[in-house]
């Protein structure tokens, strides 16, 4: 995952659910109950942990019982700790006291509860990542290394980022382990995995069992955890990469939730990486918007252009979004189709500046296509020449937007049956992208003769181009 190519936006939810949700997470609630219990009589250990007489009642404080309610108290009480949920106001005597941010979490902003919830994922993202050394592989170099764990973890919730806002992806849906587990292990250029490395697949699952057990509690997930049954037939001869995919969810399942995406999205822009998020673009101009959803799937781009349609009159909307599809750049035949996208959404209000644009021999061609789909009365026929820069507009944006896929494939087939002498024409049509276009054409059509033909008319759109 390179951090200089944009992700796919996200879809958030608001700030106030995802508080709402950060606060009813398990540990970050018990944290907080255990600052609030917190008092002179609390003793701590010089690393200002709970000492042990004091667990018990810790313990009792969050109501828990059984064998692992003092462990999941001390857990929270470092959570506390780290967080600055509490504090340790005399070292000497052990004393603690509520911290700053105990007040941030019950009378902050959403924003507020947001960012302590952060540094309670912080803290358990860090002790995901410390190896466990009295786990099956024992201290194995890899096991035993605490940076390569770490990278391990946050390869394969980058992953699973990417697969959750795709438009392509699962979404929201579970996906299951071994295929996370996979994804940062398989070499790309890997056609049939060797036994060798199926083996690093299954030794992954199970670390990453045990990683995303510890982070449900935080809420960053849910996760169906890999079946302990499955481990015992695993000690009796099976592989665990041996997927039967009839019963895959054996293997673990996991998915963000709405606050996981939230939070990985906050540590993946503190990293470097171009996250973005629907919405973002509300108060921004036109020519931000053409060119920030140029790189979107179109859901999203189609989510984006709403929000930033409602903030604004459809007239004043409809004319800056014209203005902002004007260029010759390579850029721009992809703007003008997000730019008939988003005009696409407006209603008949925007219908003078269309008008105003009709003899422009950029955005004619378009204006033309919205007054007539909307039914408006007179609208002038296109020339020839409009119609024939607006088809290689249209496909140099379609190829910008999506490359080579069967839509367009269809798209260039069609074009080539109807007008039989297309390419005779086309070559001549003055627009950047002319050459380029045929080319593609040349490259996508099936047929040998008319690829031939697209490819003699590329040559010739280049000659008048450098003439």
């Amino acid at each position: 995952m390179s951090d200089s190519s944009p992700l796919p936006p996200v879809r958030l939810t608001s700030e106030a659910e995802l508080a709402r949700d950060a606060l009813s997470t398990p540990l970050l609630s018990r944290a907080a109950r255990l600052a609030r219990w917190a008092g002179p009589g609390t003793r701590v250990d010089a690393g200002g942990q709970l000492v042990d007489e004091q667990l018990p009642a810790a313990a009792e404080a969050l109501g828990l019982s059984g064998h692992d309610a003092t462990a999941l108290a001390s857990a929270a009480w470092r959570v506390a700790l780290d967080t600055g949920l509490v504090e340790v106001v005399d070292e000497a005597a052990g004393a603690v006291t509520a911290g700053e941010e105990l007040g941030r979490l019950t009378g902050g902003s959403p924003h507020d509860v947001l960012d302590v919830w952060q540094g309670v994922l912080e803290t358990v993202l860090a002790d995901a990542g410390v190896p466990d050394l009295d786990g099956p592989a024992g201290a194995d170099a890899l096991h035993g290394d605490t940076e390569a764990e770490s990278a391990l973890l946050d390869g394969v919730l980058g992953n699973l980022y990417v697969l959750t806002v795709s438009e392509d992806g699962p979404g929201r849906a579970p996906v299951p382990l071994p295929a996370l587990a996979a994804s940062v292990i398989l070499p790309s250029d890997m056609s049939e995995p060797t036994n060798d490395v199926l083996e690093q697949v299954s030794d992954a699952m199970m670390r990453l069992d045990d990683q995303f057990r510890m982070l449900e509690p935080v809420g960053l997930v849910d996760y169906r955890p890999v079946d302990e049954a499955l481990m015992a037939e695993t000690e009796d001869g099976d592989d665990p990469a041996d997927v039967d995919v009839n019963d895959v969810a054996r293997y673990g399942m996991v998915r963000l939730t709405p606050l996981g995406l939230y939070g990985l999205r906050a540590r993946l822009l503190d990293a470097g990486f171009v996250a973005p998020a629907v919405g973002e673009l509300t108060d921004k101009g036109a020519d931000a918007l053409l060119d920030s959803t140029a790189a979107f799937g179109p859901r999203a781009a189609q989510a984006e252009t709403e929000q930033w349609l409602a903030r604004r009159e459809p007239l004043v909307a409809a004319r800056e979004l014209l203005a902002a599809a004007r260029g010759s750049d390579r850029g721009a035949p992809l703007r003008r189709l997000r730019c008939q996208q988003a005009l696409s959404l407006v209603g008949p209000e925007a219908e003078p500046a269309l008008r105003e644009v009709l003899d422009d021999p950029e955005l004619g061609g378009l204006a033309r296509v919205w007054l007539t789909e909307h039914g408006c009365a007179d609208v002038p026929a296109p020339s020839e020449t409009m119609i024939f820069w607006l088809t290689v507009d249209t496909l140099a944006a379609q190829l910008a937007a999506e490359g080579n896929t069967e839509e367009l494939s269809a798209l260039v087939e069609g074009l080539a049956e109807q007008h039989s002498g297309f390419f005779a024409a086309a070559w001549r049509v003055d627009h950047p992208a002319t050459a380029d276009v045929l080319e593609a054409m040349g490259r996508i059509h099936p047929d040998k003769r008319i690829a031939k033909e697209a490819r003699k008319a590329a040559f010739k759109a280049r000659s008048q181009q450098a003439v």
